[in-house]
């Protein structure tokens, strides 16, 4: 599956659009009534898709219709309203609403990437010779869409993460009353254990010592998604020193996975106008 298809920037754009406040083309406060005119938004969100997919540098991506500072301040300017976290919450109520969440089987993993440009979540990788790195620790339903995550500097062990991971479960709204929880090796302890009964939850642990390929059941679709977010080079090697900047990034990450997941399991039980005649 490519990681961001063609025919897939259409419609993440027009509901990204919906999101944004009006703005006039020229600035209203100018003392002379004129200004230079406002780049369009649809610019920058395609080379802030570029960015993320490619992981190329603002300077690089930037040219004679958009420069790398107006890229760095439109993206400032949505952080602070918070259209990413909304874009990706839309994106998410709709998967639930047309797919349905499989809230029954969730999965905890944590997941190392390098963070060469250091920042506010970069920290000495404890698997690459102490350079700088990041650790997600991610929450998926059984299906292996995102639920959340929580970003923390890559010498952070997986278990602390554990707590503020399931405290993300609370943005979920009702949630199933048996869950079960799948975990590797790596969170088999008693305190983990405590953890998942303190939150009433049914914890599926791999023991420490046995292969893991034996109680792997449904743990492979936290590694496969972990895989399609390391396919966007931006944050599988990522330059972005604030944490803000860092979550906009995965969040849109999350909705263009969770649109393109939906757009390809809604293909066999719906139809559309724009339905491609074949399943992409």
């Amino acid at each position: 599956m490519p990681v961001l298809p063609s025919w897939l920037a259409e419609p993440l754009w027009v509901q990204f659009e919906a999101l944004l406040p009006e703005r006039p083309v020229y600035d209203p406060i100018h003392p002379l009534g004129c200004h230079r005119r406002r780049l369009p938004d649809r610019i920058v969100f395609d080379k802030l898709l570029q960015v993320l997919r490619f992981g190329c540098s603002y300077e690089a991506i930037a040219d004679s219709a958009s420069s790398a500072t107006t890229i760095r301040s439109r993206r400032d300017e949505w952080i602070a309203l918070g259209i990413f976290a909304q874009f990706k919450q839309i994106a998410l109520d709709a998967y639930d609403r047309i797919v349905g969440l499989l809230l029954e089987d969730l999965a905890v993993d944590g997941c190392i990437t390098k963070a060469p440009g250091g920042g506010e979540l970069a920290g000495p990788s404890p698997v690459d010779r102490r350079k700088l790195g990041m650790k997600r620790s991610l929450l998926v339903e059984g299906y292996g869409i995102p639920l959340g995550r929580v970003l923390a500097a890559a010498n952070r062990n997986d278990s602390p993460l554990l707590e503020p991971t399931f405290a993300l479960l609370e943005e979920l709204g009702p949630l199933p009353d048996d869950i079960t929880v799948h975990l590797d090796a790596g969170y088999d302890s008693g305190k983990t254990r405590d953890l998942l009964a303190s939150h009433h939850l049914t914890g599926e642990i791999a023991r420490k010592g046995t292969k893991a390929p034996v109680q792997a059941t449904q743990r492979w679709h936290i590694e496969r998604t972990n895989a399609w977010h390391n396919a966007f080079t931006r944050l599988a090697r990522c330059y972005e020193r604030r944490a803000k900047v860092v979550e906009a990034f995965f969040d849109l990450a999350d909705a263009i996975i969770t649109v393109r997941n939906l757009i390809r399991r809604a293909w066999h039980t719906h139809r559309w106008d724009a339905r491609p005649h074949r399943r992409r």
